[in-house]
């Protein structure tokens, strides 16, 4: 499902005041920004750490992210929202560097990054992964950020396009407010992500002996490189979660509320539900031993509970399925009619599991020609009740749904 780069310049105005007004500042750390902490991260085990007191980590708060281009300009802007009156609580814009792999193209080294997929997929340029439906998009887009949203991993090339480098952008920054954390000659980072607490950036990288490995690196000091474990190449996502950081490479990537088990998926590995691991490295099949396979899963959107997670199915409907048996339980919920002629995909779940956000388009074209406002509708998670379009205006069709806190 592809998402068209065309009309983006329609929201670039809107973007570029926000950056120019707030672009003289840059962000700290998670664990250092502001004077008063917040609460610590919920429900999605990342509890050892205490974050700012912000819009963005406040309780019952959506976040939303877009991605904005002009002839000389690219930028990604997050927004936190009241999910009631969808009245806009603060926005943050990251300025994308010249030198970041935002898009795809000809004569340059082709890269894999959620950022690629946030910006750069076009009818012309498809997504960098094997799957960009929301379920799989929503989790890998996420991951581009600290869990208090000040700082964005990228992946940068080198001047002939042939290099990446693993490297971070501050929040409300300018131009150059970014971090190139190696300029070795022929690095090949990609999938950088943030840590948790935004103190190191995580990437798939290529030995010189041609080795595949996760590797991290300090975003203070030296940036010296950490190996953390071995990988399967680039073609599969990062996430990384958890205190000390650990890092899974798979796509649909949830933690469990208790921490304790994580959905996930990743080619020729049976099973959606793992037990989390201790140490960094891919979906493997040792891991998928004792997986649990949910009953007509084609998507996940996320947990409802320590045992429940919502599922988007075959027939197109949502469903809660059993965690510990895999079988469905409860009705089907669906978002549309059956003869609407549209189809939904699911993005994120509210904390308290009782809701889930939906994307409502036609089949194959998720952002529109040109691109418009967005149908995004509130659904209960039981199926009681009629879906509630979300009435923020300013939402265009491209916008992704990252968090429900």
């Amino acid at each position: 499902m592809l998402r068209a780069l065309t009309g983006k310049a329609a929201v670039l105005a809107a973007v570029l005041a926000v950056l120019g007004v707030q672009g003289c500042g840059s962000s700290q750390p998670a664990e250092e920004e502001g004077p008063e902490p917040g609460p610590s991260a919920p429900y999605w085990g990342n509890r050892g750490y205490t974050l700012p007191n912000s819009p963005f980590t406040r309780e019952d708060t959506v976040v939303t992210v877009t991605c904005s281009m002009g002839a000389r300009y690219a930028g990604v802007n997050v927004q936190a929202w009241d999910p009631e009156r969808w009245e806009l609580r603060e926005t943050r814009g990251f300025f994308i560097p010249v030198d970041a792999a935002f898009t795809n193209y000809p004569d340059v080294k082709n890269v894999n990054s959620p950022l690629v997929d946030l910006c750069g997929v076009s009818s012309d340029s498809p997504s960098p992964y094997a799957v960009d439906d929301l379920e799989y998009l929503t989790p890998r887009v996420r991951a581009l950020f600290d869990l208090a949203y000040t700082r964005m991993a990228v992946v940068l090339r080198d001047a002939e396009g042939r290099a990446t480098h693993a490297g971070y952008v501050e929040s409300e920054g300018n131009a150059d407010d970014f971090v190139r954390l190696s300029d070795a000659e022929g690095d090949d980072e990609q999938n950088a992500v943030m840590a948790p607490d935004g103190r190191s950036v995580w990437f798939t990288y290529i030995t010189a002996d041609g080795e595949r490995r996760i590797g991290s690196r300090s975003t203070e000091g030296e940036h010296r490189l950490s190996d953390e474990g071995p990988a399967i190449g680039h073609e599969l996502p990062l996430t990384v979660t958890g205190k000390p950081p650990r890092a899974l490479q798979a796509n649909m990537v949830h933690l469990a509320p208790d921490g304790r088990r994580l959905t996930a998926t990743a080619p020729k590995i049976y099973g959606h539900v793992f037990h989390t691991r201790d140490s960094s490295g891919p979906l493997n099949a040792a891991s998928g031993r004792s997986a649990r396979l949910l009953s007509g899963c084609v998507g996940i959107v996320g947990w409802v509970a320590d045992e429940r997670v919502l599922c988007r199915t075959q027939s197109g409907n949502f469903r809660t399925v059993d965690a510990r048996s895999g079988r469905a339980e409860g009705n089907a919920v669906a978002a549309i009619r059956e003869d609407d002629g549209r189809v939904t995909e699911g993005m994120v779940v509210s904390a308290d599991g009782e809701k889930f956000i939906v994307s409502v388009h036609l089949p194959n074209d998720r952002s529109g020609r040109p691109l418009g406002l967005g149908d995004f509708r509130v659904v209960s998670t039981s199926g009681e009740g009629v879906a509630v379009p979300v009435s923020a205006e300013s939402l265009t069709s491209d916008a992704v749904f990252l968090e429900w806190r």
